[in-house]
């Protein structure tokens, strides 16, 4: 199986496509690239060293190849201030606030445990753009390192703060109102599937005024008792954990806490698509203006930026593309539909920590309202699409065949919109369905949504056997 590089960094199977020697290779390309750039902008003092901000998540690999990366950043010269176990927004956050010239965060997110990957950040907090990460490229296939003599290594220091200042970063949001959620009484269960949010989400619901907690896999053992990626098909049991609980909603997290699920009451999913939805809905009562997602993501955030009077833009799939559209069009909230939100005025990255404080708030100001009501019943209240997400396994052949099979099932939809900005998407009148190769698997994801879940997994099957029709033998 080969590396996946792309905007969002790179990740692999340790010990197949992962391994010391690929690792060691990118960190130096990254510590030159951070480097080069230090020396062109002069971000700081001439005679500082570059500072880098490193963080991970809680798999069994993540300190290991935490230890190498430090190493061979400090021995490229660089500085490296270590957070240890952290969120991807936590150090996010973390890089602008100790004025470093980069971050690496090591998560292979979603993926599951025998993954690992490192995610690289700019100056700013960042993921890489697709130019940036070609600088980087070169700098690694070239082999063009920056290495350090023996007296001019980097120097290494530990912290452990950005858990409370991420934590109090979106309590001093002027939209939290922590008594108001205190006055709800909300029983919630909480699963961190063992990852990186198993202490700070636990911690940030309580500052919320959550006082009724029901923690699951929230011991940070790395050891992902389940498929750690939450969507439906993976969340059974936490779904009868929460119906013999008695809680009012679960919120899940991904093992890097940079994705937010919602169970309802009931047991029913409040749909990874409708954690922006009702995020922006909210916000947009806050404050007003453009709105982003990326060409997977739910039709339902458009409808709600016509709810409120403002644009609705869509970017190609990875974080980097959204926040490089938000920025473009100034849009005041965005994300993906995975359940990633990116708040600017917090930071330009996916946040569920501060998707967890929307939501709640957004619950809580309903119930108010409406002097109180279920999370089902919540739902409701917005547009109702179905969405069917599948997937096919390529080959080497196939991943290079796509752009002629594309090509082909364009034609063969010809009535439809075909937009080809990332992979190919088809816009019907009442439905549409997005074919593309992965960033992060080695696989196909085809994503449709239509009014019903009958006719999104109709259509979403048709287009993956139009695929298979046409993929090479591997």
């Amino acid at each position: 199986m080969s590396l996946m590089i792309s905007v969002s960094g790179i990740r692999g199977i340790v010990g197949e496509s992962l391994t010391p020697k690929n690792l060691t290779a990118f960190a130096m390309a990254f510590a030159s690239w951070v480097t080069r750039r230090k020396q062109q902008h002069q971000n700081g003092p001439e005679t500082a060293k570059p500072r880098i901000v490193i963080g991970r998540d809680t798999r069994p690999t993540g300190k290991a190849i935490s230890d190498l990366v430090s190493n061979a950043l400090l021995l490229c010269g660089c500085d490296v201030t270590d957070l240890g176990i952290a969120t991807t927004p936590t150090v996010e956050l973390a890089v602008p606030g100790e004025n470093a010239d980069g971050g690496l965060i090591i998560t292979a997110s979603h993926n599951p445990v025998a993954w690992n990957a490192l995610k690289m950040l700019n100056h700013k907090g960042e993921f890489l753009n697709a130019e940036e990460v070609g600088e980087l490229l070169e700098i690694a296939e070239k082999e063009l390192f920056h290495t350090a003599s023996w007296d001019t290594i980097g120097s290494l220091q530990q912290i452990d703060r950005y858990d409370d200042v991420h934590i109090n970063k979106i309590l001093e949001r002027p939209w939290v109102d922590t008594e108001g959620i205190a006055g709800q009484q909300f029983k919630v269960l909480v699963d961190c599937v063992e990852g990186a949010g198993y202490s700070i989400v636990p911690r940030l619901c309580r500052k919320l005024g959550i006082e009724q907690i029901t923690e699951v896999a929230c011991k940070g053992s790395g050891l992902f008792p389940r498929n750690p990626e939450p969507i439906e098909e993976n969340l059974a049991a936490t779904i009868e954990t929460l119906r013999e609980s008695g809680c009012d909603f679960a919120l899940v997290v991904d093992p890097d806490v940079d994705r937010l699920a919602v169970i309802c009451e009931d047991g029913s999913l409040f749909g990874e698509e409708y954690t922006l939805v009702t995020c922006a809905d909210f916000y947009l009562g806050h404050r007003n203006g453009p709105v982003a997602n990326n060409l997977s993501s739910s039709r339902a955030l458009r409808d709600i930026a016509s709810w409120h009077g403002v644009p609705c833009y869509s970017a190609k799939v990875g974080e980097a593309n959204v926040t490089d559209v938000m920025k473009e069009k100034q849009a005041v909230i965005g994300g993906e539909g995975n359940g990633g939100i990116i708040l600017p005025e917090l930071h330009y990255g996916r946040d569920a920590l501060a998707g967890i404080a929307l939501f709640v708030q957004a619950f809580t100001n309903w119930r108010k309202e409406n002097n109180g009501g279920t999370l089902s019943k919540f739902r409701q209240r917005f547009p109702n699409y179905f969405m069917s997400k599948q997937k096919i396994d390529l080959g080497l052949k196939g991943r290079e065949a796509l752009e002629s099979i594309f090509s082909d099932i364009a034609a063969m939809y010809r009535p439809a919109e075909a937009n080809t900005l990332d992979g190919l998407k088809l816009d019907f009148e009442d439905s549409w369905v997005h074919l593309r190769p992965s960033n992060t698997e080695p696989i196909v994801r085809i994503y449709a949504e239509a009014p019903s879940k009958s006719r999104a997994e109709e259509l979403a099957g048709l287009l993956k056997r139009n695929i298979e029709e046409r993929i090479p033998v591997k």
